[in-house]
């Protein structure tokens, strides 16, 4: 075969394999989050079947975005166990090809889908995922009306009337819109007046526009109010910022969301993480091509399938446990986001350049 030839061809057993896995995983996925999520929302008035399969569905982009490098690992393996059981590398390693070779188009194919995703599917998963939380926060709210967890978002404003503290169990619309949204109120002398808890809250001009809203006095007293405003002098710029959900915000717009957040001293660790992480995807996805590359080869030679799988469960394993440990790093500011986006793509090319260097040309 040419040249040419033999890059269409591996190319496309490595793409049919690809979509095949994703679209495996992808079904296991829904099924298993519409059947969650008809478990905490079936007892919400107006909660149908079909709510919940249009839930599920609209975050399938975000979780194939998710899974793309454990996506490409196992597709990786498949194509290429595929092709050992029909003896083509070998004939391919017979007529003076080297394991580059044919890597090559894998590894390129990987780059490539990598790059579309975060070109294309991500503004898209970015858009559904928006559309979910809007739904939800207008739905059902989300959580506990009197769930106060510290990993809700909080931010505080000052008018004259006092200084209210302002948390949300969910957020959307860029932070404009809140779900499960608590306000706590306190007089110029600091003291606590009134807790409005409200199923949703949206920043409209001058106040904040509360709905369905539980209203507690200190000594305990409670009372349901349809419709409440309090008075805002909060800028939507700084609201965004400190709501906001990362996952939300496409690729193109990240670097003027960290540049805006810079400029207001908020930290942006997380809107440059995300960032970093998206443009560090498509080298991951090539990255874990050649790490299964490192045990499918190795299969080749010494004929062990339970070995090959288990040891690429094990490698990506690994490598999925550091890009958690490195998010949550870069998350919080304790490493640089750059860095540990980039961190764990670089040692898993160098494990799987390596590797393969010291078995294929010793």
């Amino acid at each position: 075969m040419t040249g040419v030839t033999l890059w269409s061809y591996i190319t496309k057993r490595y793409l049919l394999t690809l979509v095949q896995v994703l679209a495996a995983i992808l079904v296991v996925v829904f099924l298993v989050d519409f059947t969650e999520y008809a478990r905490r929302a079936g007892g919400i008035e107006g909660y149908t079947t079909l709510s919940g399969m249009y839930f599920s569905a609209m975050r399938l982009p975000f979780i194939t975005m998710l899974i793309w490098p454990m996506v490409a690992l196992f597709a990786a393996m498949a194509a290429l166990y595929s092709l050992n059981r029909r003896s083509e590398l070998v004939i391919a390693r017979a007529s003076g090809l080297s394991a580059w070779q044919f890597l090559a188009p894998l590894c390129a194919a990987s780059l490539v889908v990598g790059g579309l995703s975060v070109a294309i599917l991500n503004p898209i998963s970015a858009y559904c995922i928006e559309q979910v939380k809007v739904l939800e926060a207008t739905f059902r709210g989300y959580g506990t009306p009197n769930n106060d967890a510290p990993d809700r978002p909080w931010l505080s404003q000052t008018t004259d009337e006092g200084v209210t503290i302002i948390g949300a169990g969910q957020t959307a619309n860029r932070g404009m819109l809140l779900g499960d949204a608590v306000f706590l109120r306190f007089d110029n002398a600091g003291t606590l007046i009134t807790r409005y808890d409200a199923r949703s809250a949206t920043l409209s001009e001058g106040a904040w526009i509360l709905n369905n809203v539980r209203k507690t006095s200190p000594d305990g007293q409670a009372e349901r109010i349809d419709t409440f405003s309090i008075k805002s002098e909060l800028r939507a710029e700084y609201v965004e910022e400190r709501f906001a959900d990362h996952l939300t915000i496409p690729v193109y717009e990240l670097p003027r969301k960290i540049a805006v957040a810079n400029a207001l001293g908020i930290p942006a660790y997380r809107f440059a993480m995300h960032f970093h992480s998206l443009i560090a995807l498509p080298a991951l996805m090539m990255a874990m091509t050649l790490v299964a590359a490192t045990v499918t080869l190795r299969y080749s030679r010494m004929g062990q399938l339970t070995s090959m799988i288990l040891g690429g469960i094990l490698a990506g394993f690994l490598l999925y446990v550091a890009l958690i440990v490195s998010t949550a790093f870069g998350n919080v500011g304790f490493v640089a986001p750059v860095v540990a986006a980039w961190v764990p793509v670089v040692l898993a090319l160098f494990f799987g350049v390596t590797f393969l260097l010291y078995t294929e040309d010793g």
